[in-house]
């Protein structure tokens, strides 16, 4: 597990810091200028995250808005988050793991008995408990994304979930440019790469900008 402490992003203070268990899930409100930050502990850990308006949640993250935005079809450093009706919803502003997902979908109880044969624990159920706590629920979950998921797509249009390139301590920063809320789950898949086999714990911090008191 990564042991070394993540500075703040500068003019930034922390305001909460959370481990999720493998399985777990997490959800918050994010203002408008706020950031949060998830931290893969131990590598190779998928976190499934979604976000809305807070002003209104009918404006939910649209994964082909932002792939036609940002012209690809992978999400890195700069890319920016849009929502139903092209808001722009967040940002994101620092990543230590290149091209995360947001065409694999998350898994599902029904997904992994047709796949694998087996029933299991899913995103889809943590997403429903974490949207739950803001009056939303199914009609809500939409194409999210996958922190730290590897979905390589091939020239004939083949796509895999493989190995995730992520290592201990690797992260991803992400900043509201409205109120949001937003949703994660941290994968308990099993049964393919998208966690290496073997669903480990990340850590989710919140900060919030440094106010600079005024003079008199």
């Amino acid at each position: 597990m990564a042991k070394k402490k993540l500075a703040a992003p500068g003019g930034y203070r922390q305001t909460s810091s959370v481990i999720v268990d493998p399985g777990g899930s997490w959800g918050g409100i994010v203002a408008a200028g706020d950031r949060v930050r998830f931290v893969d502990l131990e590598g190779q850990q998928a976190v499934d995250f979604l976000c809305y308006s807070a002003l209104d949640m009918r404006d939910r993250y649209n994964a082909a808005n932002t792939m036609k935005m940002a012209g690809n079809a992978y999400l890195n450093a700069g890319t920016v988050l849009y929502g139903e009706y092209a808001t722009k919803l967040m940002k994101i502003v620092a990543s230590s793991c290149p091209n995360h997902d947001t065409i694999g979908g998350c898994c599902s109880a029904e997904m992994n008995y047709l796949r694998y044969g087996k029933r299991t624990h899913s995103c889809r159920a943590n997403f429903l408990h974490e949207l739950s706590k803001f009056g939303m629920g199914e009609p809500d979950i939409v194409a999210n994304v996958n922190w730290f998921m590897s979905v390589p797509v091939g020239r004939d249009g083949h796509m895999a979930i493989s190995d995730s390139p992520s290592k201990p301590g690797d992260y991803v920063d992400v900043e509201g440019l409205t109120d949001v809320i937003v949703v994660i789950s941290n994968c308990p898949q099993k049964y393919n790469p998208a966690c290496g086999y073997n669903p480990t714990p990340v850590r989710v911090e919140t900060y919030t900008k440094t106010r600079v008191a005024r003079r008199r």
